[in-house]
């Protein structure tokens, strides 16, 4: 019997002994279901991917342990038109990996559906497919997904799917640290670092780590974009003309229409438990080789949409701005306008909710977004021009095939926020203060969508929440924002769910950012395990040669 095996046999029956002592039958389960490594990784983001390759590529052992079946993320999940901002704060592993997305575009065989010198090429402030430098920006889910697929199977990286942690009694700790973490199919993990990098942070959350949900007072950290932002107006996410919010159009008591809401909201400025709206990211498709008409959802409901009929009475025409193109006569569809697919308002409960209640919350998402594509296809009152446009789109056929199409991840732009060591707000990003031990960069606007729908004081509907404050320039992200306070936890790190204000989070919650985060993150894990120190104990100087190696960018200095 190898001593890593005794080892595991060993720490199993210490947790058995203190977390099952009346449930003696379940013994030897708990024994053959241990598993172990130097880190785990709890999570199936392409952050979670990202740190795991770099654990594997440092010599040491990890485990991921994912909820999602399919690996990536958003990254794989339809997010196809990446929110790079600056192209050059993006380095390390997370670069690498629209290096091999480059790779697989630049052979004639990844172009099914067009040809690539009819692709266009463009992309987000430069070229899509970036020749010089070999790195692609855009691109279809399935060949992200390879790409986080072939890099697990070429590091040998073990990784348990569909695997859900126990968020009630499964984490253990012990003098400050996580010793083990179970799942509900009964397996246990034991590690030495573990490392959260899942969209909600149930594991930080589950080790009693310190978080916030929701936006912060506007003076909690001395900011401007926080808090409730009622009267401003940014983007193009915003009732321009007068609309009446209710069933029969100036008469209150008709009742409200659907999904909005009769409370007005807080003061300016003030804090709130609520979080920027959810939607799915969607590959449509106009190619009929490739099309899948819009399906009609079971419990359709077409009063939800009425709204929108009124929007388009006033005249607004841009429904298919956001229809971004990707490779192969694809898109990634995204919120555009004040009704659109974001469904604002109603999922202020989900960071916090069962894995029931989150289901559900899914699936309403689900329903209300195919709905809305099925009513602007199909229902005459949307005008003839937009419907008839509309009608020629569909679903990719050759996309989320075992999900009937539809993308396997929601778009959690926002839940749980660690409050950690150092807490990056919107200072950071607009440069208004020296980041200390910088381990990665940002660059993107502070990016909110809508919060909330409301009534206005004239009676007409507005929307509230949506905020675009782009920095003067790239950022670095603080170490401390990626590991607890120490008194919380010593053997954490938080690549997603940072230390940050709801504002900054809108700038820091970009793919390639979390794929950086996931890689300073395990490369800090690895330093944690070879000096037998706590996470918030790792010299930064020895961090920074680390990642420098990597070619990880943490300044431009």
């Amino acid at each position: 019997m190898t001593t890593k095996i005794l080892r595991s046999l060993i720490i199993a029956l210490l947790i058995w002994g203190c977390s099952n002592p009346k449930n003696p039958q379940n013994s030897m389960d708990s024994i053959e279901t241990v598993m172990d490594a130097d880190v785990i990784i709890y999570g199936g983001t392409s952050a979670a991917v990202i740190a795991a390759v770099e654990v594997a590529q440092s010599g040491k052992s990890v485990i991921v342990v994912s909820p999602d079946i399919h690996l990536g993320g958003l990254s794989s999940g339809g997010l196809g038109w990446t929110d790079t901002g600056k192209k050059n704060t993006i380095g390390g592993l997370s670069r690498d990996f629209y290096h091999r997305v480059w790779q697989h575009y630049s052979e004639p065989s990844a172009w099914k559906w067009q040809e690539k010198s009819e692709y266009g090429n463009k992309g987000q402030g430069t070229v899509a497919m970036d020749g010089e430098n070999r790195t692609m920006w855009i691109f279809e889910p399935h060949v992200a997904e390879q790409v986080f697929e072939d890099l697990i199977a070429e590091n040998n990286i073990n990784v348990l799917r569909d695997e859900w942690l126990d968020r009630g009694n499964g984490v253990i700790k012990q003098d400050g640290k996580i010793t083990s973490f179970k799942t509900l199919s009964g397996k246990i993990f034991t590690g030495k670092i573990f490392i959260d990098a899942t969209y909600e942070g149930d594991l930080m959350a589950a080790a009693r780590v310190k978080y916030h949900v929701g936006r912060e007072n506007v003076n909690l950290y001395g900011e401007k974009w926080n808090g409730v932002q009622t009267g401003v107006l940014h983007h193009k996410h915003w009732f321009k003309s007068e609309i009446s919010p209710y069933k029969i159009p100036g008469d209150p008591s008709s009742g409200v229409l659907p999904l909005i809401s009769d409370q007005y909201p807080r003061d300016y400025g003030q804090g709130d438990n609520k979080i920027q709206a959810y939607c799915f990211r969607t590959c449509m498709t106009n190619h009929d080789e490739n099309r899948l008409p819009f399906p009609k959802p079971e419990n359709y409901d077409p009063a939800q949409y009425e709204l929108l009929v009124r929007m388009f009475d006033t005249g607004r025409g841009d429904w298919f701005e956001k229809f971004d193109a990707i490779p192969n006569k694809k898109t990634d569809t995204n919120n555009h306008g004040p009704f659109s697919s974001d469904y604002i308002g109603m999922n202020y409960d989900y960071p916090e909710a069962s894995y029931e209640r989150r289901a559900e919350i899914i699936k309403q998402h689900e329903d209300y977004q195919k709905g809305l594509l099925w009513f602007v296809a199909n229902d005459p009152r949307v005008p003839e021009k937009i419907r008839g446009e509309m009608s020629k789109w569909g679903l990719s056929k050759d996309e989320f095939v075992d999900n009937g199409n539809w993308p396997h991840q929601i778009y959690v732009r926002e839940a749980r926020r660690m409050i950690g060591e150092y807490v990056t707000t919107e200072n950071d990003v607009l440069l208004k203060r020296e980041v200390p031990k910088p381990i990665g960069m940002g660059s993107y606007a502070m990016d909110s969508h809508n919060v909330q729908r409301y009534i206005t004081p004239e009676g007409y509907v507005q929307n509230e929440g949506d905020i675009g404050v782009s920095p003067p320039g790239p950022y670095s992200i603080s170490y401390g924002s990626l590991v607890p306070k120490k008194e919380d936890c010593q053997n954490l790190l938080v690549p997603v769910c940072i230390s940050s204000s709801h504002i900054a989070f809108g700038s820091v919650r970009m793919e390639p950012v979390f794929m950086i985060m996931g890689q300073s993150a395990a490369a800090a894990a690895v330093l944690a395990i070879d000096q037998n120190i706590a996470v918030q104990d790792v010299p930064y100087e020895d961090l920074k040669n680390v990642l420098t190696e990597r070619k990880q960018v943490m300044t431009l200095n």
